[in-house]
């Protein structure tokens, strides 16, 4: 068995004595699209805080890489959920992507040659790169996103991590986010926390549903935690049974 990209043991973590997480265990290997689902409050954000190093761990292990989360933050991108800038800020795209260049960046000399080209070219990926000096105040929701996940991926990520990515977008505009995110998973390992149930049966190959615990569903084989012993029925369960009976 390959050596997976995270792997979460017995994880719990409460805020004061409220338990957030109870016993979580979880593998990520690599080139998986995982989608993470559940209710609000249900943990998913706290999840993504531990793997990212934002929260400590309190009971439990996390690796990344094989190595505490905080030796690895700079294999991973992350995409928050609130995306939104001053839109009345005269900060152009190519400007944004370019704060992506963590640890490199030179304020009071500008950026490298090198870095310009990496931005442009990481523009040229998300399908923004004909926007680079516009204004990011001009740009639609979904437009923004897409330079939001240009920004995360100058850091050269082998995991990239979204938070809500589609959240305030139009149709239209989720689907474009979600087919870029399906070439990413080319080659980098993609992470979403979602709502939207019939996006994550349409691009994810497994789902895990955290409300607390935490319910392993593989999407490419049917397979669920055979360690839930709850009862649980979410919606892949409720979503599986449509698709079946419209064949």
């Amino acid at each position: 068995m390959s050596k997976p990209v995270i792997e979460i043991k017995n994880l719990t973590f409460a805020y004061e004595k409220h338990t957030i997480l109870e016993d979580i265990s979880l593998r990520v290997e690599d080139k998986d699209f995982l989608a993470i689902i559940g209710p609000n409050g249900g943990g998913k954000s706290t999840l993504l805080k531990l793997i990212l190093g934002i929260n400590p761990i309190q009971k439990g292990t996390i690796r990344t890489f094989g190595e505490k989360p905080q030796k690895n933050l700079s294999k991973i991108g992350y995409v928050p959920q609130n995306t939104n800038v001053n839109t009345d800020f005269p900060i152009k795209v190519l400007e944004v992507v370019l704060m992506g260049h963590i640890g490199t960046k030179r304020p009071l000399f500008g950026y490298a040659k090198e870095e310009i080209m990496c931005a442009m070219g990481v523009l040229g990926q998300v399908g923004m790169q004909d926007f680079a000096q516009k204004k990011i105040g001009e740009l639609s929701g979904g437009q923004r996103q897409r330079v939001m996940i240009a920004r995360a991926l100058c850091a050269h990520p082998k995991i990239l991590i979204l938070d809500e990515p589609t959240a305030s977008i139009d149709i239209d505009g989720q689907k474009r986010i979600y087919e870029l995110l399906k070439k990413l998973n080319e080659t980098i390992t993609i992470i979403v926390v979602s709502h939207d149930i019939s996006v994550v049966l349409a691009y994810a190959n497994k789902v895990v549903h955290i409300n607390k615990r935490l319910i392993y569903h593989n999407l490419s084989s049917g397979e669920k935690d055979k360690l839930d012993k709850s009862g649980h029925f979410c919606e892949v369960e409720l979503f599986n049974m449509f698709k079946g009976e419209e064949k």
